[in-house]
Order: C-alpha cells, then sequence, then structure tokens
C-alpha cells in the first residue's frame, strides 16, 4: 500500500468513527441530559399521578416476562404507596402476539390494583408509539414512565420531545437476570446485552422525532380522565 492509500484509509476509518460517535453517542448523550433531574424517588415533589408501564415480552404461557414483571412490580409499589393513581399498560395488543397489556393487567389485578384505575393502551408498538398515543389518543400532559433503568432516559427524553412532560421510574432488580451462581463478569451479561441494544436505539429515536413519524392512534379516549375521577 502507498503511502497515499495509507493516508486516505486512514481518514475514511475516522470518518466511520466520527459517524458512529454521532449516531450512537449523539443519542446517548441527549437522553442522559433529558432525564438529568426527573427520576422518581422518595424525594421527589409534584409527581404526575399517572405512569405509564412499557410493556415487554409475554411468555407462551400468557404471563409477563421477568423484566416485565420487575416494571409492573415497580409501578404496583408506587400505586400501593400512592404516589400514583392511575396505571397504564402500554404494549402490542395485536391479536397475532402475546397480549402484552392484557398480561399486564391481569398480573396488576393479581397484586391487588383495582381494575378501575388500569388504562389499556394496545397499540403502544414501542416506545415512540406509546408516547404519542399517550399524548394524542389519552390526552395525558405529564406521567412517570415505568420501565428497566437503562430503558428510562430515552423513554423521557422520547415523551417530552413530542409533548409529554415526563418523569422516570427505572427498576434495576433484574440487573444479573438471576444469575446469582455465575461467575462475577458474567453477572451482567443480560444486562449488558440491554444496554447495548437501548444504545443502538438511539438512532431510531431520533428518526422517529426529527420525522414525527405518525403511529397508529385512533379515537380520542377519556379514560385516562375517567380512571382518576374514581
Amino acid at each position: 500500500m502507498t503511502r497515499r492509500a495509507a493516508i486516505r484509509c486512514r481518514h475514511v476509518v475516522l470518518w466511520v468513527l466520527l459517524a458512529v460517535f454521532v449516531l450512537i453517542g449523539g443519542p446517548w448523550i441527549a437522553t442522559s441530559v433529558g432525564i438529568h433531574g426527573r427520576e422518581v424517588d422518595d424525594h421527589t415533589r409534584d409527581v404526575p399521578p399517572v405512569g405509564i408501564v412499557l410493556g415487554a415480552a409475554v411468555l407462551p404461557s400468557g404471563e409477563p416476562s421477568r423484566y416485565l414483571r420487575a416494571r409492573l412490580d415497580l409501578a404496583q409499589s408506587l400505586y400501593e404507596k400512592g404516589t400514583l393513581k392511575v396505571l397504564v399498560v402500554s404494549g402490542d395488543g395485536r391479536e397475532d402476539h402475546n397480549n402484552e397489556p392484557e398480561a399486564m393487567r391481569r398480573y396488576l389485578l393479581g397484586k391487588g390494583v383495582p381494575d378501575e384505575h388500569i388504562v389499556i393502551d394496545a397499540a403502544g408498538y414501542d416506545t415512540y408509539a406509546t408516547c404519542v398515543r399517550a399524548k394524542e389518543v389519552f390526552g395525558i400532559d405529564r406521567a412517570v414512565l415505568v420501565s428497566q433503568a437503562y430503558h428510562v432516559p430515552r423513554a423521557v427524553t422520547t415523551c417530552r420531545a413530542v409533548g409529554v412532560d415526563a418523569l422516570g421510574a427505572g427498576d434495576h432488580t433484574v440487573q444479573t437476570l438471576g444469575a446469582d451462581s455465575w461467575p462475577g463478569p458474567l453477572k451482567k451479561l443480560g444486562w449488558g446485552r440491554f444496554v447495548l441494544r437501548e444504545r443502538l436505539a438511539g438512532p431510531k429515536m431520533v428518526v422517529d422525532v426529527a420525522t414525527r413519524r405518525q403511529p397508529v392512534l385512533g379515537p380520542p379516549s377519556d379514560a385516562v380522565q375517567v380512571a382518576l375521577d374514581r
């Protein structure tokens, strides 16, 4: 390889690395800034009464997966404390999928949350769709987003970008995926896999928000307001 070709190759590599940083690092910085000061804890004041639990995998048995159960347990805990008054369960409710919102509803009912304080969003196919539907379909202006801790920054940033004043409540309990008996470095393998996937989802968030992608909407619903009034 000639010196000129080597220099050209080096420039290409540098540009590729820069592009990767912009596509992945940029959204990560934006979400880190977006979540700053917006995580709910025992000292948070003026917490919105509406919680939105973001969907995740449902097992073939129809039961929530461990990650989804952890989100629901956190939401139920916030409800029990009186922090949240209404829980919106948002996910994929299509018949050809394991119905996430219905599985979430059944689980919360089993945990003692009254049915009248649970609202189903059956078309929250992804984080962006959940946020847009919260605003456009359910008329939610402020909400607490409940998910795993690695997901909350992107969820909060996305919702804020589409007009929902969002706080976040993040679960850490499944960080080791129950691998307590695994060798030390492997304990966080599962968690790390999801964190990596979350980083790669950043560019999609930017594209969705920038293009104002239109998710499935449908007619407006007053279900959240009705639940709040009960």
